[in-house]
């Protein structure tokens, strides 16, 4: 059956970023540092607003600081934020900047709320106080948002926005914690005429080239490869929606796009960016094909632990997204794996990080 259109005609893409003043939080990051390239190709401004990157991180590599005007700071210190924001004085608000890792967030509970919680606090209240020229904000949370501790009752075509929110490790609970507080914003500040439209993104397990993240699998395998080892796997049955970092910040870009152009408000609200159902597949069947597409010998082992629990199966009804935005995953989960061995590979090999990211983005856009 063919969905229906999208509520909003869609713009011209790089009609609508060119020149239009945005605020990049987590640009140093592994999706900030994509998301940056892909701003500045489309002919942004683009302020970023994060902590420093490392020299071995995408952003170092792809010298987005000679393009970016880059402002160094915590979103846990909300005076550095606002101070962002009236720098950046932003018309699109693009809030990726988190503490990201699972298994950190055990380590360091308190950070990690301070970071996804109040740092969303932080940024909505600067938004809202110094922004003036704000059309659009899009919050990235995540799809462990949702209160996913017993596989047997999730829905099987995976689970809609308006499922419940929780999470039993506290990542999983901040970025639930941040859907309520951007949807309390929202209701509060950002609902009159004339006000920002303020929403809120959950993409699947993200993967690309340039990810050099502790405990995520596609680095892990990475430097695994590269020290002439075997990958440990800890959850290697476990089910994700993984999908190319470029399909989520498409759906990212997508969504900003239409809410600056809905005046009515009638976006606002959350949207799953997951690939479509048969790319949920579990961890040893992305480290199989990885391995077998790198090559070399490359191969996995299972870790008995123990380790910290995480969720068993999690997938995404993306029907919001189709339905209402007209959005799409361009690369399944084939085409995925090969971008990320070559982008890998290349790296390894010496080549300019900046222009294959770009030719990847390219090629993705095309």
């Amino acid at each position: 059956m063919t969905p229906p259109a999208p509520a909003t005609p869609a713009p011209d893409r790089a009609a609508f970023w060119r020149g239009r003043r945005v605020l990049l939080t987590g640009h140093t990051g592994f999706k900030g540092a994509w998301l940056a390239l892909w701003l500045l190709r489309l002919g942004a401004d683009v302020t970023g607003f994060a902590l420093a990157a490392p020299p071995t991180a995408l952003y170092a590599k792809a010298r987005l600081d000679d393009h970016v005007a880059s402002l160094l700071g915590d979103v846990r210190d909300p005076d550095a934020v606002t101070r962002a924001v009236r720098a950046a004085d932003p018309q699109v608000l693009l809030h990726l900047a988190a503490q990201p890792l699972v298994r950190r967030s055990y380590a360091e509970p308190v950070a990690t709320y301070a970071t996804n919680v109040m740092g969303t606090v932080h940024l909505l209240d600067a938004a809202r106080a110094a922004a003036p020229r704000l059309e659009a904000a899009v919050v990235v949370t995540s799809d462990k948002c949702y209160d996913n501790r017993d596989p047997a009752h999730a829905p099987a075509g995976g689970y809609r926005e308006d499922a419940p929110l929780g999470g039993g490790d506290p990542y999983s609970s901040s970025k639930g914690a941040a859907e309520l507080v951007t949807a309390a914003y929202r209701s509060s500040f950002f609902s009159a005429p004339g006000t920002a439209r303020v929403a809120t993104a959950r993409a699947g397990n993200v993967i690309g080239g340039g990810d050099h993240a502790e405990d995520r699998l596609v680095p892990d395998l990475v430097r695994a490869i590269a020290a002439g080892r075997p990958v440990a796997l800890r959850h290697p049955d476990a089910i994700r929606p993984w999908q190319h970092v470029l399909d989520c910040l498409d759906g990212y870009l997508t969504l900003a796009e239409r809410l600056a152009a809905d005046q009515s408000h009638r976006l606002a609200g959350a949207y799953n960016f997951g690939p479509p159902p048969e790319d949920a597949r579990t961890v040893a069947w992305i480290a199989d094909r990885l391995c077998a597409a790198w090559g070399d010998g490359a191969s996995w082992r299972a870790d008995p632990g123990p380790h910290p629990a995480e969720a068993h199966t999690l997938r995404l009804d993306s029907t919001r997204a189709h339905q209402e935005l007209g959005w799409r995953p361009r690369w399944d989960l084939p085409q995925a794996l090969d971008r990320i061995v070559a982008w890998h590979r290349a790296d390894a090999a010496g080549a300019d990080a900046r222009e294959f990211t770009l030719g990847q983005l390219a090629a993705f856009a095309a």
